[in-house]
């Protein structure tokens, strides 16, 4: 949930202040993190392992650990201050059910895990990447999990043509009004479309997916310029 200019990640927010900004600027924010439960629920076995990379402030980690209640997450982040904001929302939680990873973004972790993950969630954290900095994030996160594992990432999505673009930024920019942030605030916000984040359509999503060597790729939602997708390892 984490941003980054380039191949670099840098929270856009303070962490203290991201949890109440995402959700003016996401449509649905809090339908991802829902509908990635509802679709877990539906696996035939419950997760062992969940690793939850881009974890940001741990909001998803914070809804999915009393939905299940046998899964040990694992929270990884490229910035500490999220990390540490992830630690206090959480702290109440049992310790022995969550382990703080050491900071990295995807593309660059290498930390040795005790156990391959079940599961493993990307959500808003790989548009930041270049393409090749992409294909390394999802390669890393298909070597980290188990095999028959599910990954799940929710991006910002590249519409097919110019046009769908203009008019994608447009819808965007009424959710943003609506939901009470200022023209400066979303003109600098859809100003970052190619700069600072980069896109890539569905289709290519759904090829990147299967050249890195899921089995089973499914896109299973999308709304305004975002789309979620899982794949099985």
């Amino acid at each position: 949930m984490t941003s980054a200019k380039s191949t670099q990640n840098a929270t856009p927010h303070l962490p203290e202040d991201y949890d109440s900004r995402i959700s003016g600027v996401l449509p649905y924010y809090s339908f991802f993190h829902q509908e990635i439960m509802n679709f877990i629920k539906s696996l035939p076995y419950s997760p062992k392992i969940w690793l939850d990379t881009g974890c940001g402030t741990g909001s998803l980690v914070n809804k999915a650990i009393e939905e299940f209640p046998a899964t040990k997450f694992l929270l990884l982040d490229p910035s500490e201050g999220m990390l540490n904001q992830a630690r206090k929302k959480l702290s109440s939680c049992p310790a022995d059910r969550l382990e703080f990873l050491k900071a990295s973004s995807s593309q660059e972790f290498s930390q040795e895990l005790e156990e391959k993950p079940d599961i493993i969630t990307a959500i808003q954290c790989h548009h930041y990447l270049t393409r090749e900095g992409r294909i390394r994030a999802t390669g890393v996160c298909y070597n980290l999990l188990k095999e028959g594992g599910i990954y799940i990432t929710f991006e910002n999505i590249r519409p097919l043509t110019e046009e769908g673009i203009t008019l994608g930024k447009r819808y965007w920019r009424n959710f943003q009004l609506a939901h009470g942030r200022t023209e400066e605030e979303i003109n600098e916000h859809l100003e970052r479309f190619d700069t600072e984040y980069f896109p890539i359509t569905v289709e290519e999503h759904l090829e990147l997916l299967r050249e890195t060597g899921f089995r089973t790729v499914e896109l299973f939602w999308y709304s305004y310029m975002q789309a979620g997708f899982y794949c099985t390892k």
